[in-house]
């Protein structure tokens, strides 16, 4: 055996150990190449396998090594910060391009506004939920509370194509809705602008709507349908207290359900307070939703005059004896000054909604009447009122 047939295994050994190494290996990958025509110029056999070498690894030195030395090493590094970002966006990482929305041009208005449908099971969510998904809000429903800031950063991404989200939030995922207190207080600390929208009614008109519809409610288990009421609203009673509005959907229906969500949400333009006055009769139980309730009792009832009994304080003629009453012009003064300090601290503490219910006897004559100059007032101080007449027309 010559000196060549035995340096010819140690070369193809050589050859196929190398010709697995990455692209723009560097001078180690050059150095060992050159050997190889050396050798193969000393034997007709090792130069026909050196130039099929040559010829395999040409395409791999262009492909790699060329756009390495010419562009400086540039499109390596770009197809890596790729790969690194999808990695980073496969785990939920933050990725890092180097720059961030301030510097981008992204407006802190970004951040999606955000409002939280919740209350009791049979009072109308869904109801409320379509009416926002109609006024173009994204409508979640039946989101986990953990994932309500996911939710609200992924809007936030989306720069400005989803400005309005809405989520539906209840105790059909009971082990889920513990984690609610934490996620509204993480919203908080990103000075997320948030409203909590709470649907109320009574035990007998739910009793009435499940019983209809012949479906068990969601926490009754083995027990009644007034068993699963009770529990959901002891489930439900610190976020009731902390809601910014609260709807009684006990006498409504569908569409008057959907006219309040109208007037509470529709426009361009959020105000900063929005103020129902709403007429009502203490014979008929006071309103569960008003945030504020004054008495018209300790005024004359013009349902002793025979020519006003007819009529309701939406009458001109009711309306005067109304107010030509002692103490009604002096109370009417003094409440819509009462109700401007109020107005202060709720803008302060950000309460964007306030239900003042105003009652008389049957909520016919003084009540409505006082009602109408009151809410008069609020509009000519800049604020948004619906007035709500709850049991005229009842007697």
């Amino acid at each position: 055996m010559t000196e060549h047939e035995k340096e010819e295994p140690s070369a193809r050994s050589t050859a196929e150990s190398e010709e697995p190494r990455a692209p723009g290996a560097g001078n180690s990958h050059t150095a060992e190449t050159d050997a190889s025509h050396r050798e193969a110029s000393e034997d007709p056999a090792q130069e026909k396998q050196a130039a099929g070498q040559t010829a395999g690894q040409a395409p791999e030195r262009q492909a790699g090594q060329a756009p390495e030395r010419q562009a400086g090493q540039a499109p390596e590094r770009q197809a890596g910060q790729e790969a690194a970002d999808e990695a980073a966006l496969v785990d939920g990482a933050e990725v890092n391009t180097g720059t961030n929305n301030e510097t981008a041009g992204v407006p802190e208005a970004a951040i999606p506004e955000l409002v939280i449908i919740s209350g009791m099971s049979g009072a109308g969510r869904s109801t409320a939920a379509k009416c926002l998904e109609d006024l173009g809000w994204f409508v979640v429903d039946n989101l986990p509370p953990a994932l309500i800031p996911t939710m609200v950063e992924l809007g936030a991404r989306s720069q400005g194509n989803v400005a309005r989200i809405a989520v539906v939030v209840d105790v059909r995922g009971r082990r889920f809705f513990d984690n609610l207190r934490e996620s509204l207080a993480d919203l908080e600390t990103k000075n997320v602008t948030r409203r909590i929208v709470f649907l109320e009614s009574s035990d007998d008109a739910l009793v009435r709507r499940f019983e209809s519809v012949r479906r068990p409610h969601p926490l009754q288990g083995d027990g009644r349908i007034v068993d699963g009421i009770e529990a959901e609203r002891e489930l439900l009673r610190e976020l009731r207290g902390d809601a910014d509005l609260v709807i009684d959907t006990s006498s409504l229906n569908v569409h008057e359900l959907r006219a309040k969500m109208d007037a509470q949400f529709a426009g361009d333009e959020e105000p900063e307070l929005r103020a129902t006055v709403m007429s009502f009769g203490f014979k008929y139980g006071l309103p569960v939703d008003a945030d504020l309730v004054v008495d018209m009792r300790f005024l004359p009832n013009p349902h002793w005059v025979p020519e006003l009994r007819q009529y309701t304080g939406l009458n001109e003629e009711v309306a005067a004896y109304v107010f030509n009453q002692p103490g009604a012009k002096e109370f009417l003064d003094r409440y819509a000054e009462l109700l401007r300090l109020i107005q202060t601290g709720y803008r302060r503490e950000g309460k964007r909604y306030v239900t003042i219910a105003v009652g008389c006897t049957g909520g016919k004559h003084r009540s409505v009447a006082m009602s109408e100059k009151l809410a008069a007032r609020l509009v000519s101080e800049g604020v948004e009122t619906v007035v709500v007449h709850r049991d005229m027309g009842r007697e």
